[in-house]
């Protein structure tokens, strides 16, 4: 039995060269509440829908990697809770898929899904990157690696800005991963707009981001890009609001000898506790934003890839 399973649409989608856009599902399990996250799941595939793709949320269910999933798939896992549904990335994909289990895809283990299932481009929420205070415990997402290696466009609203940006910033680097901000020269902060980093490229359309994706296969470069999509400012919550709000829910993780990858998850529901709730609408904010230009980005790839010399 193959470990891979396509949903009808997927199916019929890579049948016809038709553009998909891969969505995680940990923001299904792990990063928002019922029924906030499966409204979110259902507005987002439709929102990549609307842009002219076809939409793949992505999940391991009872030990098959499934790409794209059925409204009563996406409600199994919205009504799971967290300790029901497993966390996964890159390190312990295999081994769910082994053991029969069932697991949400993070950014490393969704882009290894789309690679597997021939998909270029993937929107999510915010990366995982740097931690702060990772000077001593050395905690850094395995979705900077997967960036670097893996060759699928991912569309994000730049790392979760509970991370130490400047330090994830300069591992991307060192790792030659392309960080695109999207029609502005600071870097998104995920549930800011801006950050007072500056953003080391900067590209105007989807056309011209999928014409450097491009570019990168014809040079046979390793690993993908990054295109940090700016919340929409009506939604947003500035830096300088924020931050404190972020120093005080990472002082209170380690108070409580939280660690490893339930940080993350602690982290956004404190701060969503602190700011009644606006971190939550920024986040549903970004993350359809994100299909959006995910959508666009795949139809211009499929569109520049049938169109190439050679192939007509």
């Amino acid at each position: 039995m193959t470990l891979l399973a396509l949903s009808p649409e997927v199916a019929a989608a890579r049948a016809e060269g038709a553009p998909l856009v891969a969505l995680e599902s940990t923001i299904i399990t792990h990063g928002m509440p019922w029924p906030d996250n499966l409204e979110t799941a259902w507005k987002a595939e439709e929102a990549v829908r609307e842009a002219g793709a076809v939409p793949a949320t992505v999940a391991v269910l009872d030990g098959r990697l499934h790409v794209g999933l059925s409204e009563g798939e996406l409600e199994r896992l919205a009504r799971a809770g967290p300790g029901e549904v497993a966390k996964l990335s890159r390190a312990d994909l295999a081994v769910c898929l082994a053991r029969g289990q069932t697991g949400a895809t993070t950014v490393a283990a969704t882009m290894i899904a789309a690679r597997t299932a021939g998909i270029s481009t993937f929107a999510t929420g915010g990366i995982g990157g740097v931690h702060r205070g990772a000077e001593h415990s050395f905690d850094i997402s395995a979705d900077l690696q997967e960036l670097a290696q893996t060759p699928v466009t991912v569309v994000c609203a730049g790392a979760k800005a509970i991370l130490d940006l400047p330090k994830t910033l300069e591992v991307l680097e060192t790792l030659g991963v392309p960080v695109i901000a999207f029609r502005q020269d600071a870097l998104p902060a995920f549930w800011s707009a801006a950050s007072p980093l500056p953003a080391p490229l900067r590209m105007e359309s989807a056309a011209e981001i999928a014409a450097a994706h491009l570019a990168r296969a014809a040079l046979g470069l390793p690993g993908g890009q990054l295109v940090a999509n700016p919340v929409p400012r009506e939604a947003e919550i500035p830096h300088t609001e924020i931050e404190p709000l972020i120093a005080r829910a990472t002082q209170e993780a380690a108070e409580n000898g939280i660690a490893g990858k339930a940080v993350t998850p602690f982290l956004l529901s404190r701060i969503q506790d602190m700011t009644a709730g606006r971190s939550l609408a920024a986040n549903v904010a970004l993350m359809l934003n994100n299909a959006a230009l995910a959508g666009a980005i795949a139809v211009e790839i499929a569109t520049r890839a049938t169109t190439a010399p050679g192939t007509e």
